[in-house]
């Protein structure tokens, strides 16, 4: 079995792992939580979302925050768009990169969005067309992968069927997500296998939350089956909005851990990152949520 010999993480805490955490931060903090990300040789940082504040309120300063960062030579800063307002005003607060959301799961299009899987796909057409005509770039997701807090189980076959139309219509790549984390290694690969069969190996991620605590072991199976991107956040910021009390995002350290120790470079610093997910997690009034961070701060 060959590993590939390097892993690209997309760094999602400032977005996905923000908006959903109950403590509103100020544009300047998540200024510099992106900053101290890129500090830490992450290379993409989802930064926001062009998405109603009245439903995430935690993003409402979305266009603030894009305007305000030093942007890298060689850093991505993609932003959550879900339909075309959102894409331009992501655009005018100078995203080169976006991200789109679809679910496998019927029920879960439904409750999220209002509307089935292929009236959201039907939307995201012109937002991928108008990015691929300002030379925008354009990432999936696709949520409950591996199972809905609605219907229960969802197929790989659902999964792929999803991820190819994505691609199809322009996507440049698309990020399963096990969006209440009750996969398991076994059915990581399985997932993997039929969605491989319909897109490039190269064209996947994984995303993964840890409320099992599978997310690691689910990164593991991956890496096996030979997926090379992963998603994650520091300091396992954002709970699960669909399991109470459960851990979210799997986080970045508990990612890079892994990694290092399997031989695997990610380019990113490990002590650097573990300051990072200690400083944001104490401006959220808590501690890390972080086994990696949590040890590796223990023996300072």
């Amino acid at each position: 079995m060959t590993l590939p010999s390097g892993v690209r993480i997309v760094e999602v805490g400032p977005r996905d792992g923000l908006q959903n955490e109950p403590t509103l931060l100020p544009a300047a903090i998540k200024v510099e939580l992106i900053e101290r990300l890129a500090d830490c040789g992450l290379k993409t940082i989802e930064a926001a979302a062009f998405v109603s504040p009245r439903w995430v309120p935690q993003m409402a300063d979305g266009a603030a925050v894009m305007r305000a960062i030093d942007r890298r030579e060689g850093v991505a800063y993609p932003a959550l768009v879900p339909n075309l307002k959102g894409l331009e005003a992501a655009m005018a607060a100078g995203a080169r990169e976006v991200a789109v959301f679809a679910a496998a799961s019927e029920a879960f299009s439904q409750k999220n969005i209002n509307c089935s899987i292929a009236e959201s796909l039907d939307r995201f057409r012109p937002v991928i067309a108008a990015a691929a005509a300002a030379e925008v770039s354009v990432r999936g997701y696709v949520s409950c992968v591996l199972g809905c807090p609605y219907q229960g189980a969802v197929t790989p076959l659902a999964a792929a069927d999803v991820a190819w139309a994505l691609l199809d219509m322009g996507c440049d790549e698309v990020s399963l997500g096990d969006t209440i984390g009750v996969g398991t290694p076994g059915k990581t690969k399985d997932l993997i296998e039929v969605v491989a069969r319909r897109i490039p190996l190269n064209r996947i991620a994984g995303h993964y939350h840890d409320t099992y605590g599978m997310a690691v072991a689910n990164i593991y199976a991956s890496l096996e089956m030979g997926v090379a991107v992963f998603d994650s956040s520091v300091g396992g910021l954002g709970g699960c909005p669909y399991a109470p009390g459960a851990a979210g995002n799997v986080a970045t350290e508990d990612v890079v851990w892994l990694l290092q120790g399997l031989g695997i470079d990610a380019g990113i610093d490990l002590n650097c990152l573990v300051d990072t997910a200690d400083w944001i997690s104490r401006q959220l009034g808590r501690d890390v949520n972080s086994r990696v961070a949590r040890a590796l701060l223990a023996r300072r």
